[in-house]
């Protein structure tokens, strides 16, 4: 075997979008652990995307559906939107004739209407056609050919084809059935341009054993792998038994190799500390609890686990999912028909890595699976995750899981959909827990785990490719999380679909506050995970942290709508949607009130969160307050803002959602809301450098818009005091986050807002720098913040404070050092999180 002059290079290809298959991203980061130069190729929902999982370059197409189009023979899908234009335009010109006296304009108006009437009816004509041929499309008989019956296999080779024939891998890994065809054909092509490519088919299933609810898929599937699994240099597949059945039905030369899909055994026992199953059931130690982990559908059979609590009085069942599905509430509102509801726990995901030690304090793990072809022999992932958490079985009586459990000693067997031998098998295991677990071997464990079987994996690459990794990469990191290509790794845990909490921040991250959020969550939770998207306006000059960074001319492209749809739905769990900004660009409408039935009907958890203006009610304000900012508003500012305040109130109201606000200035007009402090990285802005040692001290100020900060009402009087070198007086504005730090380091003093009544972020960042702080903070928030270090003043006591602080330099040095114990203790997250603690659930 030859030394590869560079990295051999592996594609690995599926056809769902990777994000939650285990087994491809194991796959991919064992090949790339191992040496291998790997690509890991997937599908997109809008377009294409590329990113890195530690070593593993990611990439996802999307794949256009041409099929009913190309095939339809009569006419194509009506353009309704162009009909529109049409009506539009004909009744706009008839209307234009109205009125005009001659015969002339009453000819045109009568021809002008007929071809109104006729287009009407031939698009009428059209739809019906169209409607007949689509019936006649979803009903026909199965052809046997798998271009005919799903011409979208062929979409699909179209568009990850390219990709692959680019990348120019020495071995394709097709995973599953859909890319069997895709890695056939850009093998063949490759070795047609002189390129050397083996390909091999990972069958994750038994093909002609699924339901696949179609007669034109099941079709397609079975003449799909007819067609290709013999053209493989190699199969691979899950279980010995669907080896043997694939060596048998298609005559292969070799038994396909068996990788189970295992866990990671390194990793166990060394992941994140975190509540346990148990704890998050809120269980004692001493009650029974079963647990099943994983997706739930029909061919499960739960229906037969719950059925069977009846039977278990207080034996409590665990079902850790993905997402809450029509099949999880069908289960759910049969416990509660059976009187055992009180006793089901359904728990979201955890990353895949901790899923043993997530599960170690639960007592039995259950297999349910119904007796269909695919169930019978399959060897799920669930059992050896069950097993490395030390997790006896019960499993139905399918045949793979239930030789291995007799061979192995590790549980119990029930009859498949039978809840009465079910709690036999549960009572039973339960008795003999002690027994059944002491049958957990190491050298099972061993056995069961990635390590082992992937080593048969790499030799086999080995051997298709004839080519042998330089540099094998030592001490794997299993737990990498994916990334955006060429995106700046930031402070914050980025957005994981393994976490059971996915939280959405954006879009507005004003003051990059939502950045800051997103890093404090970080430190406190290890459940959550995050993305930040933002929207920057044209104007800003200031740059905050965000994952996904947009401007505002995108909000209105559809292909901007549906780019945010795809990211938000089936992602989040959780948003955060800020200023009452749409999120879904302008697909709904222009304020998120409107995007709130989608999130809905996605079932994500939203809670809305105000700065400052967009609820700031006008004219309330000014009543309160002498100096509001809205009295030297530009013009229109304060109409606008008052329906702005108004309707984003409504919205508040009616949604029912959790709100809160940034400064407890806004409770007045949010009362609804909780107050969660603006939080700063107060290490980032801590500065050992004492203050008003300067015989002439500074005094800063930096306003991002002078109106909003009361600036023409202060700078006349910090000039004067400027002018008679009392201070040295600085103006900052429009400086970059690294520029203003600087200047608020050598401050001695800073100078907030005089027209709002509340501090800032501003006013955050120069208290964990250790400044003494002065603003205008009304009585509502200075009873709300209780003992506070700012120096409250309006601008007819500015000068006179100011030169109070310097007459008492100590006192002013003790202010600035409380100034900072204040921001670390109420600014520096903790307060934040616990906060959105009941939200982020």
């Amino acid at each position: 075997m030859n030394v590869s002059p560079r990295q051999p290079r592996l594609a690995v290809i599926v056809g769902n979008h990777i994000t939650g298959d285990s087994r491809v991203q194991k796959i991919a980061l064992a090949a790339a652990y191992a040496g291998w130069e790997v690509l890991l190729l997937g599908r997109s929902s809008a377009r294409k995307a590329k990113s890195e999982m530690g070593p593993v370059r990611v990439v996802r197409v999307p794949v256009p559906r041409r099929e009913v189009k190309r095939r339809f023979r009569f006419v194509q899908r009506p353009d309704e939107v162009t009909r529109q234009i049409q009506i539009r335009e004909l009744t706009a010109r008839i209307g234009s004739t109205v009125g005009r006296p001659g015969l002339g304009p009453a000819l045109v108006r009568t021809a002008l209407r007929t071809a109104l009437r006729v287009g009407t009816g031939a698009y009428a004509a059209k739809r019906t056609v169209y409607q007949w041929q689509e019936r006649r499309w979803r009903e026909r008989r199965p052809d046997g050919d798998w271009r005919i019956d799903m011409p979208s296999l062929l979409d699909l080779d179209a568009a990850f084809g390219p990709v692959i024939e680019k990348f120019r891998p020495d071995v394709i890994h097709a995973n599953d059935i859909t890319m069997i065809g895709v890695a056939a054909r850009s093998a063949a092509r490759l070795r047609n341009r002189g390129w050397t490519c083996r390909w091999l088919y990972d069958a994750h299933e038994y093909v002609r054993g699924v339901d696949w609810r179609s007669a034109l898929r099941s079709s397609a599937y079975h003449a799909l792998e007819k067609e290709y699994i013999s053209q493989a240099d190699a199969v691979v597949t899950v279980s010995p038994e669907l080896a043997a059945i694939l060596e048998d039905a298609y005559r292969l030369d070799e038994t396909p190799l068996v990788v189970r899909n295992a866990p990671v055994r390194s990793v166990i026992g060394a992941t994140i500390e975190r509540a346990g199953l148990r704890e998050v059931c809120g269980l004692a130690g001493d009650v029974p609890l079963l647990v099943y982990a994983g997706w739930i559908d029909a061919q499960r059979g739960l229906d037969t686990a719950v059925t069977g609590l009846a039977r278990l009085p207080g034996v409590h069942l665990a079902l850790v999912v993905g997402k809450r599905t029509p099949a999880l509430e069908q289960l759910l509102e049969l416990g509660d028909e059976l009187g055992v509801g009180d006793r089901i726990h359904v728990v979201p995901y955890v990353p895949q890595a901790q899923v043993p030690d997530f599960l170690a304090s639960a007592d039995l793990g259950l297999i349910c699976f119904r007796k269909t072809p695919n169930c019978e022999v399959s060897l799920p992932t669930k059992l050896p995750e069950y097993l490395h958490a030390g997790l006896p079985v019960v499993t139905s009586d399918v045949a793979t899981v239930t030789k291995f459990v007799q061979e192995t000693g590790v549980g119990e067997v029930f009859t498949a959909a039978d809840p009465a031998t079910f709690a036999t098998a549960v009572a039973a295991a339960l008795d003999r827990r002690a027994g059944l677990a002491a049958r957990i071997t190491p050298e099972l464990l061993d056995e069961l785990s990635w390590e082992h079987q992937s080593a048969g994996l790499l030799g086999l690459y080995r051997e298709l490719s004839g080519k042998k990794p330089r540099i094998a990469t030592g001490n794997p990191t299993w737990q990498v999380r994916e990334r955006d290509k060429g995106t700046s790794e930031n402070p914050w845990t980025a957005l994981d679909d393994s976490t059971p909490i996915r939280l959405g921040l954006g879009p507005a991250n004003y003051a990059g506050q939502l950045a800051t959020f997103a890093q404090a969550i970080s430190k406190e939770r290890r459940d959550v995970s995050m993305e930040v998207f933002m929207a920057k306006a044209a104007t800003s000059t200031f740059d905050y942290p965000a994952d996904v960074t947009f401007g505002p001319g995108r909000y209105g492209q559809v292909a901007f709508q549906v780019e945010q749809v795809g990211r938000i739905a089936g992602r989040y769990t959780h948003l955060l949607a800020d200023a009452f900004l749409p999120v879904l660009g302008h697909l709904n409408g222009d304020h998120i009130g409107a995007d709130l039935p989608a999130l809905r009907r996605a079932q994500i958890q939203v809670a809305l969160l105000a700065h400052g203006s967009e609820i700031r009610h006008p004219g309330r304000h000014m009543e309160r307050h002498p100096t509001s900012l809205f009295r030297a508003a530009p013009e229109g500012f304060v109409e606008r803002m008052t329906m702005t305040a108004e309707r984003n109130a409504r919205t508040a109201a009616e949604s029912g959602l959790p709100c809160f606000v940034t400064t407890p200035d806004l409770l007045d007009d949010l009362p609804q809301a909780v107050w969660i402090p603006l939080v700063v990285d107060v290490d980032a802005w801590a500065c050992p450098q004492p203050v008003l040692e300067r015989a002439r001290p500074i005094v800063l100020h930096a306003p991002s818009k002078r109106w909003t900060k009361g600036t023409g009402d202060i700078v006349p009087i910090l000039e004067e005091l400027h002018e008679r070198k009392v201070i040295e007086f600085r103006l900052a504005e429009k400086v970059n986050w690294s520029q203003m730090r600087e200047q608020v380091w050598e401050a001695d003093l800073v100078v907030d807002q005089f027209a709002i009544g509340a501090y800032g972020t501003f006013a955050c960042e120069a208290m964990s720098a250790g400044k003494p702080v002065i603003a205008y903070l009304s009585d509502g928030v200075a009873d709300a913040l209780g003992e506070h270090p700012i120096v409250n003043a309006v601008p007819a006591t500015l000068a006179e404070t100011v030169e109070r602080l310097l007459d008492d330099r100590d006192a002013g040095a003790e202010l600035g050092r409380r100034s900072a114990a204040f921001a670390r203790a109420v600014h520096g997250g903790t307060r934040t999180v616990s906060a959105l603690k009941e939200f982020l659930q």
